[in-house]
Formats: C-alpha cells, sequence, structure tokens
C-alpha cells in the first residue's frame, strides 16, 4: 500500500511540476540480434519500454538492410531502435523531436548497440514551412505535447520557455542525405494527432520514393478528421491496413474506406504503394 502511494504522489507530481528526469539503461537478449542495450526514462508518467524480436522482425518486413528509414517524433526512440536494427549499422536512420527533455534520453539510447545500429538524431519538428514554433504539453513532465504558433489548449498549458525549430523534411533532406533518398524504405509518424499535416508536408517524398508509411489515428479526431486522414493518403496512392501492435504476427485489418477509421478508438496504421503490396 505505502509504494503504490508513494508512485501515486510521483506520478501527481510529475504532472504538476516540470522537473528533469533521469535515464536507466536496460539489457535485452534478441534471439537474432543477441544483446541489446535500452536507454529508459525514469519519468514516472512513462512505462518502460521492452526491445522485443517480434517488434524488429515487425520492422524488418518494410525496411531491408541498408536502407534509409525516418521516425518523426522519435520520443525517447522506443521505435526508433527497432527501426534501426531492422535496418542495421549499414543503414541510417533518422529520428527527429523537438521536445528536449525527450531528446535527452534519444540520444543516450544513439550511442548504445554501435555495431547493430545507425541512428541520426535530429531535435526539429516537422512542418509545413521552417519556422520557430511553441511547444505545448498537458503534463510537466513534457512526456507528450506539440507545437503551435501560439498556446494553444488542445495540447496543454505547460509550455517549453525557448522556441523549437520547424523543417520542411524534403528540402533537408535534400541538402543532406540526397545520396540515400533513393533507398528510402520507411516513414513513421506520431504527432500528437498532427499525423495528416506532417503526411501532407511529406507528400512529394511520399509521391516520388513510395516508402511504407506508419502513422497514428488519434484518440480525439472525429469522423471527419478520420476521413481526412484516410483521404490524405490515399489520394497519394496508397493502401491503409490497420494493425492491432508492432509486432510480427499482429492483427492485420484492410482499411478500404474512411468510414472504416472510426472502427478503432485510438490505432496506428500502416499503408503501402498501390503496386507494391505483400
Amino acid at each position: 500500500m505505502i509504494d503504490y502511494l508513494k508512485k501515486a504522489l510521483k506520478k501527481k507530481k510529475a504532472r504538476r511540476i516540470t522537473q528533469e528526469y533521469d535515464h536507466t539503461i536496460d539489457t535485452f537478449g534478441l534471439a537474432e540480434e543477441g544483446e541489446i542495450h535500452f536507454a529508459n526514462w525514469t519519468n514516472p508518467l512513462i512505462k518502460p519500454k521492452v526491445i522485443t524480436q517480434e517488434e524488429v522482425n515487425f520492422f524488418r518486413k518494410f525496411i531491408p538492410k541498408g536502407s534509409l528509414c525516418i521516425d518523426i517524433g522519435t520520443n525517447i526512440g522506443d521505435t526508433t531502435v527497432p527501426m534501426a536494427l531492422a535496418a542495421g549499422k549499414q543503414g541510417t536512420t533518422l529520428g527527429f523531436d523537438p521536445n528536449p527533455f525527450v531528446y535527452k534520453v534519444l540520444l543516450e539510447n544513439v550511442k548504445l548497440n554501435p555495431a547493430k545500429q545507425n541512428i541520426v538524431p535530429y531535435p526539429f519538428a516537422i512542418t509545413k514551412m521552417e519556422g520557430e514554433f511553441g511547444y505545448a504539453s498537458s503534463e510537466a513532465s513534457f512526456g507528450n505535447g506539440g507545437i503551435s504558433n501560439e498556446v494553444v489548449t488542445e495540447h496543454g498549458s505547460f509550455q517549453l520557455p525557448d522556441k523549437i525549430k520547424g523543417i520542411v523534411l524534403e528540402d533537408f533532406l535534400k541538402e543532406h542525405y540526397a545520396d540515400l533518398l533513393p533507398n528510402l524504405s520507411f516513414i513513421k509518424v506520431d504527432v500528437e494527432g498532427a499525423d495528416k499535416e506532417v503526411i501532407r508536408s511529406i507528400s512529394g517524398l511520399l509521391k516520388k520514393y513510395k516508402p511504407v508509411l506508419v502513422a497514428e489515428c488519434f484518440t480525439k479526431s472525429k469522423a471527419n478528421e478520420r476521413a481526412d486522414l484516410f483521404h490524405t493518403v490515399a489520394d497519394l496512392g496508397y493502401k491503409l491496413y490497420y494493425f492491432s501492435d508492432f509486432v510480427e504476427h499482429a492483427e492485420i485489418v484492410p482499411i478500404r474506406q474512411p468510414k472504416d477509421m472510426n472502427n478503432w478508438k485510438t490505432f496506428n496504421f500502416y499503408a503501402i504503394a498501390e503496386g507494391k503490396e505483400e
């Protein structure tokens, strides 16, 4: 009972008082990758990440060894690391997150497993136009959040004191990774309900290179917003699929029409360009 009350008090404090949290290094034994290390954030509101072979194998279905993949909204690297393990040391995994609290932990994960992954982190948001933006969270610990041009209630009342930088991803890649773009295999987007806007901002990349796309349909999204998200992806020549989890044998259900987006409250989907289906 005492432990429960202590944990509850820590969570309450994390929601209301901004403070720095450290990280711990956990080790996982995978059947194929062997020993993998991961830096978990000690923020009491965040469930510790467990790296599994099943998750790496999920990404391996879409990410060939040696290819370029991109994680937009990396957080501490909970999907970035499995993606990078799938791409391997010879691949390149770019991770973008402007939240300085989670970015510090991401940097720790970049250092780990150097013989098995190649993660390049950037503290930027992906936006339609380059600029500086405010960043807000519903929690004082900044375990989540999003950008805006002004204070917005949908992201919460806790504000970063400094602006964060937003970049146009296509321009950035052409400038810094032009030689790798032909090998772009996969893009994951998880940006607290702004997935549609980010997907629209990277539509040129999707049309030209046709990488597999993973994105989230947010809990608070209304039926018309879900339909807009469906059309945003489908109109780029992609077919959408619901999947139950980031595991190799996840339940997969085709999303054939906009109304199908209402079959689940919060879910992730992957999208494959027509003609490149499994």
